[in-house]
Order: structure tokens, then C-alpha cells, then sequence
């Protein structure tokens, strides 16, 4: 299986519906066909590929591309690979719904242990003494959610890319550019997102910005500007994220949550009435992990549409999944309601800044306006480059190999818990690049710092819970995707050191 998921190739979202594996396979295909997502010529992963993607044997992916080739759908020559066959022009109308589902840096600085302090907390089990003389200075290892193996930054691969854009470019790509972003890398992103994450985009509702939060800023003035009072966000997410909203002068009532999720049915409920949004992570929710289910799925969207209020969608790791079925974005059920918010912070590098967002007709030109005349915060060689490593493919093969790496990390520190601690439950794994290990009732402040005391920067759950809700659980939120590759083994035993 890990040969499988080693493999190269195009990521392509497929929701499949009904029992008969291969009937629903060909039928997504002919509508992604349709629908105008697929469009001629594009190349269609392998059938290895796909299988592994979709959890389903490799013939009956072989089957079904073999079917739709002597349908007319796709075409299949040596060498060239499986691709989608030119036919009359696709309407372009939005994907049915489908089931369920930069930014800044994330993560603040954990508490340091005291630097006075001559034993670690005693409230943790299986820690060791560290030598005499120490102090707890930087960490050695950094657990933080939020940032994906820096070491692993595709430098060369990058550098191609930006060879070839630069010497391809016309000299007005060097002068003040149109607001929105280079027409070459929205258009790349409109193919990607259509294809890898079921993102209804096209070129000219697609905003370049230089990170989540700088698209957040620009919705947020739109939306004030627009009489919002408040925008509604989940319980468990980033301070920096709430307190630019309220910065922004704008409300930020909590939405509870549960054990399915973010309970979106109370934005109906009194005390959430001057809601004109809501911000949500849908697909694999920050930090508790999971996507949002298919029935609040619809709610929320059933909401934007009754109240004339807007869903932003933060796709910050829309990219990796690991053992469940792909989660489509939120934005494909209604592309009029909701603004998709997307990053190449998580799947390439935050120092980039590169993020995206798919802006709904309606609100376009406002949020133009408020990004200004000219695109003056995102490079235009940087976005020819990130243009030219989608279309080569470059992208898609970079990611596949991060999503192999970082799951085979994920599988490493849940055997490591399971070793150590047996007691600690871990979830929040089936996407994404951290987990969230459940620690006893009133012991997380007492875990944390003895990880700093031991130099490991991790964070405790209530750190990214508002203010105004209770708490309800203690745990670890572990990002596995921070180390180096040489520095990953480390992390994981300092961790194991520390855990209850």
C-alpha cells in the first residue's frame, strides 16, 4: 500500500455515489467531464493511483477508464497516459453537492517553564531529570501546529519553474499588475481547484493574496462596509484569525460544538441574528480535527442562502488525506454563498505567500477594491513560478510525496502513543498535518510545561478555545509535520517523555 500511495500523479476529487464501485466511479467521471471540471485534455491520474486514492482495487479502476475510452470520454496511447477526450465545449455550471467535506503562521509560542526551576512538573510520569545546569532556553524540537517540513521545500523543482516563467514572461508581468493577480496563475489555480478539491472557479473570480489572513482582512472590510455586525466562528480555532475580525470592528459569537462537529444549526437561533457570516474549516477542523458532516453541510448552507450571509471557507490543508474518502470543498454546494479561502503555506512553504481566494460573483468588484488599484503584496515572478509548477504537474507530484512523508509520521506517532501511553486516545487523523491526543481532566497546563522544561514546543487545546466558551476537554494538539526528517525521530521520543 505505501508503494501505492508513493506514486505520482494528478490529484483528482471524485465523489462517488451508490453501491456498484465501478458504475459510481464512471459516472463521476462523465460528470466532472460535464460539468466542465475535467477539461479536454487533461491527464487522469493512473489507474494505481486512483485506486489507492479512492480505497478501491486497481482493475476496477483499469475497468472503468477502459469503458469510458470506447465510450468516447477519455482516450488512452502509450506513453501519453489516460486523458480526457476533446468534445463540445462544457457548460460550466456548479458540481452537484457533494457529501462530506494562509495562512499566517498558526501557532503561538507555547508557556516556557520557568527558567528557575530545578525538577520538572511532577504531574507527568515517564519525564527524566534533565542534567544539571540546564535551562530551558529554545526549544530542541518543535511540535507546533501550523507549519508543514520546511527542510522539504521542492527547491529544485521550484527553481525549474521559476526559470521557465521568468524566461517566458512578458515584460508587463515586471510592471504594476491587475489587482486581482496574474491572469496565468489564476487560471492554473481555477484548472487545480476544480479538479483536485471540487472548487467551482473560474479566472475571473479568483483573488490572489499574500496569505490566509490577508484575505481575511479584505472580507472583513467588505463585510463591515456591506453593514455586518457580526461573523460567526467555531468554538476551537486561531486567536489571530477572531481578533482580526474584532479588530475590524465586527462581532465574533462562537458557535458550540460537539462530537460531530460545529452544531451550525444555532446561527438560526437567537443571539446569532446579526450574523451576516460565518467562518468555518470544514474540511478537517482546526485543531480538533474532522469534517464537518454532510447534513451541516447543507445547514450552513441552507443558512447563507435563507439570510443572504456568506460561508468563508479556510481550506488550509484541503490537500492531505490520508485513510478516508477525499472531502470536497464547502464551496461547491453554492458558489454564490460562500468564499473559498485557499494557501500554498501548508503545501509548500508560509515564507511564499501565496493564497487564493475564489470570491463569489456578487462580491468581486468590492473585494477588488479593497485590495486597491494594483496587486502591490504578491510578487508577480513568484505567482509566474507557482503558475508554471501547477501546469507542469511539479505541484501535484510535490504534494503526493509530502502526503506519503507526513502520513507515514501520522502512523509513527500513534503506534509511539499507543506504546507509551496506552491510555491516551488520539484522533483527529484521518487529514491534515496534526493530531489531538486527549489528556486527563486538569492536566494540560501541567503538560505543556513540562514539554518546554524538556525542550519541546507543543501546544495545549484550550490554548485556541474562545473565551467565551467553557471548557470541555484537555489535550495535546501535535503537529507532525514541523520536523526536519533528521530531527523527527527526537521529537517523537521527547514527546513520549512527557505524556501522562
Amino acid at each position: 500500500m505505501a508503494n501505492e500511495w508513493a506514486t505520482f500523479g494528478s490529484d483528482l476529487h471524485l465523489e462517488l455515489r451508490g453501491p456498484r464501485l465501478r458504475a459510481g466511479l464512471m459516472e463521476a467521471l462523465r460528470e466532472a467531464v460535464r460539468s466542465g471540471r475535467l477539461e479536454a485534455g487533461t491527464r487522469l491520474p493512473s489507474s494505481r493511483t486512483l485506486a489507492a486514492d479512492l480505497g478501491m482495487a486497481r482493475n476496477t479502476v483499469a475497468d472503468a477508464y477502459a469503458e469510458l475510452v470506447a465510450e468516447g470520454w477519455l482516450t488512452a496511447r502509450q506513453g501519453s497516459g489516460t486523458r480526457v477526450a476533446k468534445r463540445a465545449a462544457p457548460r460550466r455550471t456548479p458540481a452537484p453537492a457533494p457529501g462530506p467535506a494562509s495562512r499566517a503562521t498558526r501557532a503561538p509560542a507555547p508557556a516556557p517553564g520557568p527558567a528557575s526551576r530545578t525538577a520538572p512538573p511532577s504531574v507527568v510520569r515517564r519525564t527524566t531529570p534533565p542534567p544539571a545546569g540546564r535551562r530551558p532556553g529554545g526549544p530542541a524540537h518543535d511540535l507546533k501546529a501550523g507549519t508543514p517540513d520546511l527542510a522539504a521545500f521542492p527547491r529544485a523543482e521550484w527553481l525549474k519553474a521559476y526559470r521557465r516563467a521568468l524566461t517566458a514572461a512578458p515584460n508587463e508581468a515586471f510592471g504594476y499588475g491587475d489587482p486581482r493577480g496574474r491572469i496565468e496563475l489564476r487560471t492554473a489555480l481555477a484548472e487545480y481547484l476544480s479538479r483536485a478539491r471540487g472548487v467551482h472557479a473560474r479566472p475571473e473570480r479568483i483573488m490572489i493574496c499574500s496569505g490566509f489572513v490577508h484575505g481575511l482582512m479584505l472580507m472583513s472590510e467588505v463585510l463591515r462596509a456591506r453593514g455586518v455586525r457580526d461573523v460567526a466562528v467555531e468554538s476551537y480555532g486561531l486567536d489571530i484569525h477572531a481578533d482580526l475580525l474584532d479588530r475590524a470592528g465586527l462581532g465574533i459569537p462562537p458557535l458550540p460544538h460537539d462530537e460531530r462537529g460545529t452544531r451550525v444549526e444555532e446561527l438560526t437561533e437567537e443571539g446569532f441574528g446579526a450574523a451576516g457570516a460565518v467562518l468555518m474549516t470544514a474540511a478537517h477542523q482546526f485543531p480538533l480535527g474532522g469534517a464537518l458532516p454532510p447534513d451541516r453541510r447543507a445547514a450552513v448552507v441552507d443558512w447563507a442562502r435563507a439570510s443572504g450571509g456568506f460561508v468563508l471557507e479556510d481550506d488550509y490543508d484541503g490537500e492531505f488525506r490520508y485513510d478516508r474518502q477525499p472531502v470536497g470543498a464547502l464551496q461547491g454546494l453554492d458558489p454564490d454563498r460562500v468564499v473559498y479561502l485557499g494557501t500554498a503555506s501548508k503545501s509548500l512553504a508560509p515564507g511564499l505567500r501565496l493564497a487564493w481566494m475564489v470570491v463569489p460573483e456578487e462580491l468581486m468588484a468590492e473585494v477588488t477594491a479593497a485590495k486597491g488599484a494594483v496587486d502591490w503584496v504578491s510578487s508577480a515572478p513568484d505567482q509566474l513560478a507557482f503558475a508554471e509548477f501547477l501546469g507542469s504537474g511539479a505541484y501535484d507530484r510535490h504534494v503526493r510525496a509530502s502526503r506519503l512523508r507526513y502520513r507515514r509520521r501520522r502512523d509513527q506517532l500513534v503506534a509511539a502513543v499507543a506504546a507509551h501511553s496506552p491510555e491516551t486516545r488520539v484522533s483527529g487523523i484521518a487529514a491534515g498535518l496534526h493530531a489531538v491526543l486527549a489528556l486527563p481532566p486538569g492536566t494540560e497546563q501541567e503538560v505543556v510545561r513540562a514539554a518546554a522544561w524538556h525542550g519541546l514546543a507543543v501546544q495545549g487545546v484550550n490554548q485556541f478555545r474562545r473565551p467565551a466558551v467553557p471548557p470541555t476537554l484537555d489535550g495535546l494538539v501535535v503537529g507532525y509535520a514541523t520536523p526536519s526528517d533528521s530531527g523527527w525521530q527526537g521529537a517523537l521520543r521527547a514527546l513520549c517523555r512527557v505524556l501522562p
